[in-house]
C-alpha cells in the first residue's frame, strides 16, 4: 500500500477477470464434520406457497399504500451505491464522469482555481513575452503571387508558423504538467470526500513531476516517430505519386497515433496515484483500457469537443475585441500585410487564454482521473478499497 490510501495497484489480484478467488460450495458434511453419503433416492421437493393475506381474496379491494410500503411490481432492486465524495462507488456512466469532474471543481473551487489560475497566468505572461521580444516577424505573403513564388511563400509561411508556435507549445506543455499533476491529486481526494489545500496538492504532486515529464516526452517522441515513418517514404519520392503517398501515410500514421494515445491515456493517473514508474504506468494503462478502447475513445472525444466549444466561445469574442483595440493589427489583417500585433492585442488575447485554461484544465484532468477510477472499479473492485479508505461503515473488515 502506498501513501495515498485506496489507490495501490493489485499485486497478484486478477484485473482482466475476477474469476479467481470466487468461493466454491463445499461438500455437505454430517454432524462430525465428515462428508456425508447421499442416498440416490431423494424425497420429492416440497411445495411452498406464501401465506395468504387477509382481504386478498377474489373481489377484495386493493391495499392502500402507506408509509414504508413499496410500489407493486417494483421488486427489491439493488441498494444505492455509497457516495463519500463526488461520484458513487460503482461503474460510472459518461454523464456521471463529466458531472463528477464538474462537481470536483465546485467542491474544491478554491484549490482548483488557485492551481489553474496561477499556472495559466504565469504561462501566458511567458508566452506574451516570448512572442513580443524573442520571435522573429512572420514571413510576408504576397496574395498576387503565382506558380513557384506562391509555393515558396507558402513554405516560408508554414515554417514561420511552426517557429512561432513552438515556444508557446512548449510553455503550454509545461503548464499542463503542473496542472494535471496537482489536479489529479485533488480529484483523488474528492472521490474520497476529503478536502485538500493547494500546498498539500503541491507537496504530493511535486515528487512525480520529473517522471510525468518523462512520460509526456516519451509519448510525444513515439507519436513523432510514427508520423515520420508514415510521411517519410512519400517525401523521399518527391513526385506526384509521392504527394499521394504522403497523404496516405499521414492518415495511417494519425490512426496509429490515436490508437496509441487512447491506449496510454490512463498512464498519467497510474503514475501519480499508484506511484508507478513510466513503463509500468504505460503497461497499467494498456491493461485497464484493454477491451474498452472504443468507450474510452468516445469519452475522450466528447471531452475534447466540449473543451473546443468552450475555447471557441471565449476565444472568438476576445480575439475580435483585441483586434479592434489594436488598430495596427486590424489594419494589417484587412490589407493582407503581415506584421506583428501590438501590446493591446497580446494582453487582451492573453486574458482570454487564461480564462480558457482555467476552465478546460480541470475538466480534462478530472475526466482523465475519473476514467481511471471507473476502469479500476470495473476491473479490480476498487470501489471496496475506496470505501474502506473513506471510512464507510460496513467496509472496515476484509473478507
Amino acid at each position: 500500500m502506498n501513501d495515498t490510501p485506496g489507490w495501490a495497484s493489485p499485486g497478484s489480484a486478477p484485473s482482466d477477470s475476477q474469476e479467481a478467488g470466487v468461493p466454491q460450495p463445499s461438500a455437505p458434511t454430517d454432524g462430525n464434520g465428515h462428508a456425508g453419503n447421499w442416498s440416490p433416492t431423494q424425497p420429492p421437493a416440497g411445495q411452498w406457497s406464501p401465506p395468504s393475506i387477509p382481504g386478498s381474496g377474489h373481489g377484495a379491494p386493493p391495499p392502500v399504500p402507506g408509509w414504508g410500503s413499496r410500489p407493486q411490481g417494483s421488486g427489491w432492486g439493488q441498494p444505492p451505491a455509497a457516495k463519500p465524495g463526488v461520484i458513487p462507488l460503482r461503474p460510472l456512466g459518461v454523464g456521471e464522469i463529466l458531472d463528477g469532474a464538474v462537481s470536483a471543481m465546485r467542491a474544491h473551487w478554491r484549490t482548483v482555481l488557485g492551481i489553474t489560475l496561477t499556472v495559466s497566468v504565469i504561462a501566458q505572461i511567458a508566452i506574451i513575452l516570448v512572442q513580443r521580444y524573442l520571435l522573429p516577424e512572420p514571413a510576408s505573403v504576397d496574395p498576387n503571387a503565382t506558380g513557384a513564388e506562391a509555393l515558396r511563400q507558402a513554405a516560408d509561411s508554414a515554417q514561420s508558423t511552426l517557429v512561432y508556435s513552438a515556444p508557446s507549445t512548449l510553455i503550454t506543455l509545461i503548464a499542463t504538467l503542473f496542472t494535471t499533476s496537482m489536479l489529479t491529486v485533488v480529484i483523488s481526494r474528492s472521490v474520497l470526500g476529503r478536502s485538500v489545500t493547494l500546498s498539500e496538492a503541491w507537496a504530493e504532486a511535486r515528487p512525480r513531476l520529473l517522471q510525468l515529464l518523462g512520460l509526456t516526452l516519451l509519448l510525444a517522441l513515439m507519436a513523432a516517430g510514427i508520423m515520420a515513418v508514415g510521411v517519410l517514404p512519400g517525401a523521399l519520392m518527391g513526385s506526384t505519386a509521392g504527394v499521394g503517398l504522403i497523404l496516405i501515410g499521414f492518415m495511417a500514421a494519425c490512426v496509429v497515433v490515436i490508437w496509441l494515445m487512447v491506449r496510454c491515456c490512463l498512464a498519467t493517473p497510474a503514475l501519480m496515484l499508484e506511484r508507478q514508474s513510466i513503463t509500468v504506468s504505460m503497461r497499467r494503462s494498456a491493461k485497464l483500457v484493454r477491451g474498452a478502447w472504443w468507450r474510452m475513445f468516445g469519452i475522450l472525444l466528447l471531452t475534447w469537443l466540449l473543451t473546443l466549444i468552450v475555447t471557441l466561445v471565449i476565444a472568438i469574442p476576445f480575439g475580435i475585441i483585441a483586434m479592434i483595440v489594436d488598430g495596427d493589427g486590424l489594419s494589417a489583417l484587412l490589407t493582407g500585410e503581415s506584421t506583428g500585433f501590438g501590446w493591446p492585442f497580446l494582453i487582451i488575447s492573453g486574458i482570454g487564454e487564461v480564462i480558457i485554461s482555467t476552465i478546460t484544465y480541470p475538466l480534462s484532468a478530472g475526466v482523465m482521473a475519473l476514467l481511471y477510477v471507473d476502469q479500476r472499479i470495473r476491473r479490480e473492485a476498487l470501489d471496496l478499497e475506496l470505501a474502506r479508505a473513506a471510512g464507510l461503515s460496513g467496509y472496515d473488515t476484509r473478507s
